[in-house]
């Protein structure tokens, strides 16, 4: 191959728009007790299930018509799958369906009010679980599998409920709860109902707590198959670690220590990190260090340990679940896009059963990132990824222009899992900092919490810190910086132009939150109080609302910026953009702003991903390249 000297920026990508708009990703995955895997793939702004059977023959899709995505407030459990039937929450009703893996059609087994997910049926496929939501209340609910019954309420009088699950007798439940003004990260609690027969439905008639408090987070609680344990993850020690409630003895066990994370933010249902082995005598795990992570097993008697090497670069995996040979779930690397493996043990063989993507390139045609810390401008640490440009076709001329990506959340973390969009600049000649700033997830929960009363101050400075420190490095062109981010952290991007003009060549925001006070107001019940602990609670706290709120100080922001917003965004509606936009263009600021028909918070339409890339990428030409 002749590789063609050309200036970092204006590199021909094999990565086009159209590409990215017509990816599929994997949103959940399922394994039934004849080692039939479901899973589900968002093709647009369509989920569609997918099911492989154990004989090996080519998968099917699920459901043709209707659409799967679960919507209690950021959704995920959007489906299970047990004893042949899989049930799934559809997107417009918010109804639970049934359906066999086998064949026929789908079967409506609950009404059309309010919004349910999680759906979780009993060890006998009698009855499921479900967590829902109406006029601003959440509960947990029950039903018959068959849907000849009317759901009936088993659990309420909290604000959120997560997670619920069967022990093997199928005479207790146990599950996730939590009240404002915490999210799932802040703290919550592990609670335990006793099952009573009832006519028609069971009920709960004892409740007890387990583990958890206000300043303690609990994720992810599972029963062994004997019985014999509850296995949950806290933070209690600082870190995300699993531990297992003896059931018999009322003895709690912390079976991890290293200090990484072994849970995540429960930003939506769903979520597993670690599964029982079959004869329930060992666990698989996920472990979480520096934004890589592997997979582990450990005894659970003897409390020894050991990695589980893959036969590829993965680092982010996901979704993890039991079969009868091993184990299944979601996988990618940091150059290798996102695939279904099942994974044979102790023989540690691999079989790929779906590619999110054609993979046409290599991984060699990609940018693998790099963990890299710095100091903060107050000394404090500051974590990132960090990814040269690379294009087998291009040698670079100069230095790169440097795109310092700013995670939503912002209680979030990036790993090294594959990101198309991050190696859509890459492969342009752009370097792409993505930025784990204080306050992010992976680093323990004293990081995590370095944020509370700081939003708007570690991560703006970690930005600029990380950025400064690549530049003094020599890695990048320290004259051409852009600041990208959607959410949270397009309020960073915001913040960061007001607060450091002329740092950034140019910013790109995605529905980014301008205004704290309306942002308290307006958003959905998830988030409802979210701002309590990121800046504090209303009214005390209304001159530090004010500080933090872009839209107050938008006419210091004079660098050019481009700006998209989804029309129907309930999360950060419209009306926050519209106000930057409107200073903007009052002032002759350099600008773009785009509002995308239909969309809501995070793009989902291909023709709205294909826009948004080219348009971005003509931006940065304007602006950056050839400014």
């Amino acid at each position: 191959m002749n590789i063609e000297r050309r200036p970092y920026g204006l590199w021909d990508s094999p990565i086009t728009p159209i590409s990215l708009a017509r990816g599929i990703g994997f949103a959940g995955l399922g394994c039934d007790r004849d080692d039939t895997l479901v899973w589900l793939e968002t093709r647009g702004d369509r989920g569609v299930l997918v099911v492989q059977t154990v004989d090996g023959q080519a998968p099917r899709d699920l459901n043709s018509e209707l659409s799967v995505r679960a919507r209690v407030g950021y959704g995920g459990g959007d489906f299970s799958v047990n004893r042949g039937f899989v049930f799934f929450a559809e997107s417009e009703s918010g109804r639970i369906y049934r359906q066999r893996t086998t064949s026929g059609p789908a079967e409506a087994i609950t009404p059309a009010f309010g919004r349910s997910a999680s759906p979780t049926p009993s060890p006998d496929g009698r009855w499921l679980v479900f967590v829902h939501t109406y006029e601003g209340q959440d509960r947990l609910a029950i039903v018959d599998t068959a849907g000849q019954y009317w759901p009936q309420k088993l659990v309420a009088g909290e604000d959120f409920y997560m997670q619920p699950t069967w022990n093997p007798n199928g005479d207790q439940i146990a599950w996730i709860a939590w009240n404002h003004p915490n999210m799932p990260w802040d703290g919550t609690f592990l609670r335990i109902g006793f099952v009573r027969e009832g006519n028609p439905l069971p009920s709960i008639e004892q409740i007890i707590t387990i583990a958890g408090g206000d300043q303690i987070s609990i994720f992810q609680p599972q029963f062994s198959p004997d019985g014999r344990y509850l296995a949950y993850v806290s933070d209690a020690s600082g870190w995300w670690q699993i531990y297992l409630y003896d059931l018999v003895s009322g003895e709690h066990r912390q079976l991890t220590h290293t200090e990484a994370e072994h849970g995540m933010p429960a930003w939506v249902q769903g979520l597993r990190t670690y599964t029982f082995s079959l004869d329930g005598k060992a666990l698989y795990f996920l472990r979480n260090q520096a934004g890589s992570v592997s997979l582990w097993m450990i005894d659970i008697e003897r409390g020894d340990e050991q990695p589980i090497p893959l036969t590829e670069a993965y680092t982010g995996l996901e979704n993890i679940c039991r079969t009868s040979s091993g184990i299944a779930l979601i996988v990618s690397g940091g150059t290798i896009p996102a695939r279904v493996l099942t994974i044979t043990l102790p023989e540690n063989g691999s079989h790929i059963w779906r590619r999110s993507t054609s993979e046409e390139l290599s991984s060699d045609d990609y940018s693998p990132p790099q963990a890299i810390s710095w100091p903060g401008m107050d000394g404090g640490i500051a974590y990132g990824l960090f990814y040269f440009p690379k294009n087998r076709a291009f040698e670079g001329i100069g230095k790169p222009p440097l795109l310092v990506k700013i995670h939503g959340g912002p209680t979030s973390q990036v790993t090294k899992s594959f990101n198309s969009s991050v190696q859509f600049f890459t492969s342009r000649g752009y370097a792409v900092l993505d930025v784990n700033y204080r306050g992010s997830t992976g680093y323990g929960r004293e990081y995590r919490n370095m944020l509370r009363g700081s939003w708007g101050i570690y991560d703006v400075q970690d930005a600029v810190s990380g950025a400064r420190f690549l530049a003094e490095q020599g890695k990048v062109d320290g004259t051409r910086v852009i600041i990208y981010g959607g959410s949270a952290g397009g309020f960073t991007v915001l913040k960061a132009l007001e607060d450091y003009p002329g740092f950034f060549k140019a910013g790109i925001c995605l529905y980014g939150v301008s205004n704290q006070f309306t942002l308290a107001a307006e958003t959905h019940k998830f988030e409802a109080r979210y701002s309590d602990t990121l800046l504090g609670p209303l009214p005390e706290a209304a001159d530090l609302y004010r500080e933090r709120s872009p839209i107050f100080f938008v006419d210091k922001i004079l660098d050019p910026i481009a700006i998209y917003q989804g029309e129907i965004d309930v999360v950060v509606p419209r009306k926050q953009s519209d106000e930057v936009a409107v200073s903007l263009e009052r002032r002759g600021i350099p600008h773009i702003y785009h509002v995308y028909p239909g969309e809501g918070h995070g793009f989902r339409k291909p023709e709205t991903n294909e826009h948004f890339y080219k348009s971005v990428e003509a931006f940065l030409r304007q602006y950056v390249i050839f400014a």
